[in-house]
């Protein structure tokens, strides 16, 4: 017999007036969502904390779950999707070169090994980027390129000083360069570190954007230094450029190789190809790491260099078993031609203004809790002043995807293609989201694991 409405405990009344007023309330307990969840976990290693949906399906700047819900996407992966989920000519791709060749190994030759390593230094140079580009290492991600480019780094020390002095590398607080021991080595967070150290010998760390203090920290014995033009997972810090100056004229003196990560930062994602690109020539990289919109979802990293970095790596001096197959190659020749078109590039800077108007209205209207907006292009940060969890899963369960870094930092990576419309449809949900986060009355449950890394005390 059917228990009347009135009966109803008063939690499972509140839960029932909630779905029926949000459009996309997280999966409860006894959802189809849930049951493959149950199945699955027992299975996999515990090494994120995942909100309740399952996505299931991906187009253009949408996501749908399980139970069929649409979300409006701010993340793009974490700024991986730049031409957004499931582009068709990506698809296409995909299929044509499945059926014709995929894997090989480097032990031979295949066409589009190369022809995407000319085409990133050809467009990296004709967009005033990295003037002395040369020769490019395709791996499979972001931490290998940088694994890559510390290991270029520490020959190029070797061979400049043969007594093995010149072997320091040095990195930033706020940095995140990956999790192997090399790229985590380079990533100073004492929480991520402790558990597997002693992390690799020979690295140092100084404060971001820390002009007097880039003399004594990078020395005769440092081989290396690696910084992100703009700090992602750190709270889309922005380096100065007479900070990125100040470290390149040091590098100069000491014999030093200056490596830009710009795993999150580059591809077009501040409306330029690379982020360093607004620089001069003088302060350009002797090396450049590159992932994530690279392969636009599909696994691949590069780590670029100057002709006087790629003579001191001889053969089996470094390797990869995946990196350069055929098929990322050929996904990414494509993924790097359209986006180093200047017409994404501009379209690109118009929308973060477009964003960035919204967040003036938004500081606005929350002047307590919106202290600082930073980024450039469409990696942007809005800083508050309190834990930004509760909006977070305000605003999934109003079909709005957005994710976190740094201390208390709401980070905004769309995919490229995002149109204005979608712009004001996502920041008209972060309105309301914010606006019900931050009542008293509602109290929204915050969400975990909505970063690569969370910082201390998250």
């Amino acid at each position: 017999m059917a228990v009347p409405c009135e009966s109803q405990p008063e939690k499972t009344m509140n839960d029932i007036s909630k779905e029926a007023l949000l459009p996309t309330p997280d999966p409860p307990a006894d959802s189809a969502t849930a049951a493959i969840i149950a199945a699955h976990t027992p299975y996999m290693v515990a090494t994120y904390v995942r909100p309740p949906p399952m996505m299931v399906k991906g187009e253009g700047c949408y996501l749908w779950d399980v139970e069929n819900r649409r979300y409006l996407d701010f993340t793009a992966g974490i700024a991986v999707n730049a031409l957004g989920h499931c582009d068709l000519e990506m698809s296409k791709l995909i299929g044509q070169q499945s059926r014709t060749l995929i894997h090989t190994s480097n032990l031979y030759h295949n066409p589009w090994t190369g022809e995407l390593s000319k085409l990133m230094v050809n467009k990296t140079r004709e967009s005033g980027s990295m003037h002395q580009a040369s020769k490019v290492f395709i791996c499979n991600s972001g931490s290998e390129a940088n694994e890559a480019a510390i290991k270029f780094a520490r020959k190029v020390g070797k061979i400049r000083q043969p007594s093995g002095e010149q072997h320091e590398i040095v990195s930033f607080n706020g940095s995140f360069h990956g999790r192997t021991m090399g790229s985590l080595s380079a990533t100073p967070n004492p929480k991520y570190q402790k558990p597997f150290g002693p992390m690799i010998p020979g690295f140092k760390y100084g404060a971001y954007n820390d002009e007097a203090g880039v003399k004594e920290l990078v020395t005769e014995k440092t081989c290396g230094v690696i910084v992100e033009p703009i700090q992602g997972e750190g709270g889309v810090n922005v380096a100065t450029p007479s900070f990125l100056q100040a470290l390149r004229d040091r590098c100069n003196e000491v014999g030093a190789v200056l490596i830009y990560d710009e795993i999150q930062c580059g591809l077009s994602r501040t409306g330029q190809l690379w982020a360093h690109q607004i620089l001069p020539h003088s302060a350009h990289p002797d090396i450049l790491t590159t992932a994530k919109a690279l392969g636009n979802g599909f696994p691949i990293g590069a780590t670029m260099v100057t002709e006087e970095v790629a003579k001191c790596v001889v053969t089996g001096d470094h390797g990869t078993t995946f990196g350069g197959n055929p098929l990322a190659c050929r996904l990414a020749h494509y993924i790097v031609s359209r986006l180093s078109e200047s017409e994404l590039q501009k379209s690109v800077t118009e929308k973060g203004e477009g964003f960035r108007s919204g967040f003036r209205r938004l500081q606005k209207r929350f002047p307590e809790v919106i202290s600082e907006v930073r980024g450039r292009g469409l990696i942007l940060g809005l800083q508050l002043t309190q834990d930004p969890s509760p909006i977070v899963t305000a605003a999934r369960e109003r079909g709005l995807l957005i994710i976190t870094c740094g201390t208390n930092t709401l980070r905004f990576v769309p995919p490229l293609i995002i149109s204005h419309g979608e712009i004001e449809e996502g920041l008209g949900i972060l309105e309301q989201a914010m606006e019900v986060a931050l009542s008293p009355r509602e109290g929204v449950n915050g969400a975990k694991g909505q970063q690569e890394m969370a910082p201390e005390g998250r």
